[in-house]
């Protein structure tokens, strides 16, 4: 079950999430031109394996399981899964 990023990012974007994600599937990093547009961070649904190590990281805890996404959130799969399909 892949990970999201949920609200509790707004306005935080931390990026000790990315700074741990061995397969480079959080965006935007501070190293890229929309950084400082977006107002929080984004899991590529295609690209995570996974491995939960991104969980931990964030001092928010804005990053659940696409399965356990409190109720509240749940719209939040959705928009990461947007976030990059509309990169594209």
């Amino acid at each position: 079950m892949t990970y999201i990023i949920a609200e509790p990012c707004i306005g935080t974007k931390d990026t000790a999430c990315v700074d741990v994600c061995p397969v480079d599937c959080i965006h935007p990093r501070k190293d890229e031109a929309t950084f400082a547009d977006e107002t929080m961070l984004y899991i590529d649904p295609e690209v995570c394996i996974d491995c939960g190590a991104c969980e931990p990281a964030c001092p928010v805890q804005a990053i659940f399981t696409a399965d356990l996404t409190p109720e509240k959130w749940k719209q939040y799969i959705q928009i990461n899964a947007d976030w990059y399909k509309n990169r594209s």
